[in-house]
Formats: C-alpha cells, structure tokens, sequence
C-alpha cells in the first residue's frame, strides 16, 4: 500500500494511502487516526491500519500536493558512496565503513515540487537513492535483526551543489540547501515489497537514463548500514536513513550531465513509485 504526506485540497498537512489515483485522508482532516505520517509510525499503525480507514475522505491524487514522505524525521542520516560503480566513477574504492552525513529535515520537498537549485551555483547536480524509514527504537542493532527495524522504503533524490559539497572534506553544506532532498512520492511498508535487495533504481534526466542499478549492488548493505549507524546513535521511529546512489551522477560524465534551470529528473524504484521534481532557479 502507498502512503504519502501531501497538502488536502483546502491546503492543509495530512496523510493518507493513495489507491488507484485516490488519496484517503487519514490524517488531521480526515479520519485523524494520527497527526503526521511519522506519527503513525511512532504508534503502529503504519502498514497495519484498521479497516475505517476506506471510509476516510478521498481526493484525486492530482488535486493533492505532495510532501516528503515523512515531514518531521528527528535524523536523516545519509550514506555516501555506497554503490561500486560510484565508487569506481568517483575513485572511492576499498572503503573501511560507511561515509556518513546528515541532511535537515527542511531541506526536503515532496514529488513534484520544485529542486531548487541555488544562483550562486553552477555544479547542481542529482543523486537517485532508496530511503528507509525506521520503525522502532534502534540502537546497537545486530546485522542478523536489522530488517526488524524497517518501517518501509521509499525514493530519495539526494541533490547536491558540489561547489559548496566538494569545497572542504565534510559534505553537509552542499547537501541542505532548501528544497535539494525529494523524498516520496511515497512510503511502501517493508512487508509489501518482499526482498529488496530485488528492487531497481533507475534515475532519468529529461526522460534519459542516467543511473540504473539493483539495490543488490549496495557495497555496505541494509543490515550493515543500520547496525553500523545505530552503532554511534540511536534512532527512532520515523528516521530516515538515504542509503546512497548508483554511477552515473552528472559531475563525472564526459560531457558533463549537471542540471540546469527546467531539467525534469525522475527516481524511480520497483514497487516505490516514481519520484519526480523539476530545477528551479532560485535567489
């Protein structure tokens, strides 16, 4: 089942289960089962909701504004090179562990709104991902139960202004630009989407194919990503981990392939959706 975080109609924050181009509210302005999508998490109900809910008030999808899929995660933690052919494109080979950075939760946006690619930047460029949310408290979690911590998945573009990401040796500043991390359009439970390890991510530019990987090819896998992350901090339900991005980015393509003011740029997963945002050039 989809569920998604969007603005009602009227303009409001909620969430729901979106099913066959019908969003159900089943937030504050629907059936109010909980306040926020991470909220419905926190309190189990994600992926396991009762049966009132296909009485809730419906919407078109198309007359709903999507949010990140979750709007309020306490940490996004973000996982730098992680698939082998990125590390071969970047130079990045034989890691020891996980190249870790976070991300703020306001430098998110949802399907279909604007990337915000900032004047003062000439280096905008697109990093197609597989989020995780996590679905209880987790900390110091073994490799062997790791999958027991996972609420859902969903699409993540982690966005990037290089100049800013690659001017020193920590990468925060060029990856929390606001409106640079496009997460959604939704939240797939973990239970409906079997092995994921099956699952492909495929990232378009203008409806080219950029990047296109099996999930399988993750060099620090899900397990070992959330056993090594809540080896250093604990997490809760609704965090979010962005497990990393496939070869193909645009700063090492001959000719460069960096995005310019009305690129369109798809992410999409098997079973996740299609996570669509168009460049915007801002001030």
């Amino acid at each position: 089942m989809n569920y998604a975080s969007f603005l009602s109609p009227t303009g409001s924050p909620t969430w729901g289960v979106v099913i066959e181009g019908q969003a159900l509210d089943l937030g504050p302005t629907g059936l109010n089962l909980a306040l926020t999508l991470r909220a419905a998490v926190e309190q189990g109900i994600f992926g396991d909701l009762p049966e009132a809910f296909r009485t809730a008030p419906a919407y078109a999808e198309t007359d709903i504004e999507f949010l990140p899929a979750i709007t309020d995660p306490g940490k996004i933690i973000c996982i730098g090179v992680n698939y082998r052919s990125h590390q071969e494109e970047s130079g990045k080979t034989e890691q020891k562990a996980p190249t870790v950075f976070t991300r703020f939760a306001d430098s998110q946006m949802g399907h279909l709104q604007a990337a915000q690619m900032p004047a003062t930047t000439t280096k905008f460029d697109y990093e197609g991902e597989m989020a995780l949310v996590i679905g209880k408290e987790a900390f110091h979690v073994p490799e062997d139960d790791a999958f027991d911590y996972v609420a859902g998945y969903a699409a993540y573009n982690d966005l990037s202004v290089r100049d800013w990401q690659l001017a020193a040796s920590q990468w925060i500043p060029g990856k929390n630009f606001p409106g640079t991390g496009g997460f959604g359009p939704y939240l797939v439970p973990a239970a409906d989407l079997g092995d994921v390890n099956k699952l492909t991510l495929e990232t378009r530019v203008n409806g080219e194919i950029r990047q296109k990987a099996s999930v399988s090819d993750l060099y620090f896998t899900i397990p070992q990503l959330i056993a090594y992350v809540t080896g250093f901090t604990r997490l809760s339900p609704g965090d979010v981990i962005v497990t990393g991005t496939p070869g193909g980015v645009g700063l090492f393509m001959q000719p460069s392939g960096l995005l310019s003011e009305g690129d369109v740029v798809e992410v999409e997963i098997t079973g996740l959706g299609t996570l669509k945002n168009t460049v915007e050039l801002v001030a």
